[in-house]
């Protein structure tokens, strides 16, 4: 049986964490637990997760909430109705067109079926996800974090949890992914509550609370 995370077994998990864990105990006793920072899977979702790529979040939500006042209901369809100049307007580069649209497509040709995902493993979601253009290793894994709620996922590139840990470790500089998976073995299998421990510290220090 696949575990998915909750806010029952992410407490639990920040404080085992907590335990093994200098940085993490210093980000329990500051700011508490972190948000579940649960998405609903879908097709819409994964678009919005497109957006966010290597923009701000706040960029992102912007561009998203413009896409959801010109079709209501994000779905393949409507997607594909949009033309590039609305797309633009929008917020959509030329590349996150091709990307949003690419996905559209195989969604409604049935070769992607979203739904399945659920029931499957952590490595054959991110292999079935990375066959689509534009999506990485990052947006893989923020999908099955953010939206299957697997327990044990380092999001590749995240630059929030890259710097919080860098400020936690007093590093002089971000870690490299390599580095960045050898320093949080002890935190197996609660990698995706590390992970969310780390964002709440990077947005409490910022002043912006919960809002990711």
């Amino acid at each position: 049986m696949i575990q998915k995370l909750d806010e029952n077994n992410l407490k639990e998990a920040a404080h085992w964490l907590a335990g093994r864990d200098n940085g993490l105990a210093h980000v329990l006793r500051q700011y508490g637990y972190p948000p579940l920072w649960s998405r609903e899977p879908g097709f819409s979702t994964l678009v919005h997760i497109i957006l966010e790529q290597q923009v701000s979040l706040a960029s992102a939500n912007a561009a998203f909430r413009r896409l959801q006042e010109h079709l209501g209901a994000v779905r393949p369809e409507g997607l594909l109705a949009l033309d590039d100049e609305a797309m633009r307007a929008i917020g959509f580069s030329r590349q996150k067109m091709g990307y949003a649209r690419h996905l559209a497509r195989e969604v409604m040709a049935g070769r992607l079926r979203l739904p399945e995902l659920s029931v499957l493993p952590d490595e054959s979601v991110r292999a079935t996800l990375k066959q689509l253009k534009g999506i990485g290793d990052w947006t893989a894994d923020i999908y099955l974090s953010e939206c299957l709620l697997r327990p044990d996922i380092l999001p590749k590139g995240d630059i929030a949890m890259q710097e919080a840990f860098r400020v936690l470790n007093n590093l002089p500089a971000r870690p490299v992914h390599e580095f960045f998976v050898e320093q949080t073995e002890h935190w197996r299998p609660w990698r995706s509550v590390g992970t969310r421990m780390l964002w709440h510290f990077y947005l409490c220090e910022r002043g912006a609370g919960q809002g990711m």
